[in-house]
């Protein structure tokens, strides 16, 4: 016959106490910077896991899909969508503004010598 549970004072349905030991049982915010010291140490080590673009590309989306699944996702409103946009809109014209002044900080000049041929 196989072994049952009922040796171990639990039933079935019944919900297993814990004894408010060890990591899981900790507050998260004490769990987030134990676990910050483990990544501080890989990193100074050189044994810290490096992800590549597509690796992290294929984690966000295992993650967002995840999140969708248990319905805790954020969903974007209309307006949130338009202030998201406009923001990463702003950074990303920052920096090609960033790249399109010379080394003096100056503007870089517009005119026949940018190979522009075409008649003003």
């Amino acid at each position: 016959m196989a072994a049952s549970k009922q040796g171990n004072g639990q039933d079935a349905g019944q919900a297993i106490r814990h004894t408010g030991r060890g990591f899981a049982s900790m507050d998260p915010e004490r769990q987030r910077e134990i676990a910050s010291h483990g990544g501080r140490a890989a990193h100074e080590r050189g044994t810290a896991h490096e992800f590549t673009s597509e690796e992290a590309r294929q984690a966000g989306s295992k993650g967002g899909k995840v999140a969708h699944e248990r319905g805790t996702a954020h969903e974007f409103d209309s307006e949130e969508a338009r202030a998201a946009g406009r923001k990463g809109g702003e950074v990303s014209g920052a920096h090609r503004g960033a790249h399109a002044l010379g080394e003096s900080g100056e503007p870089a000049p517009l005119g026949d010598d940018q190979g522009d041929d075409s008649v003003r």
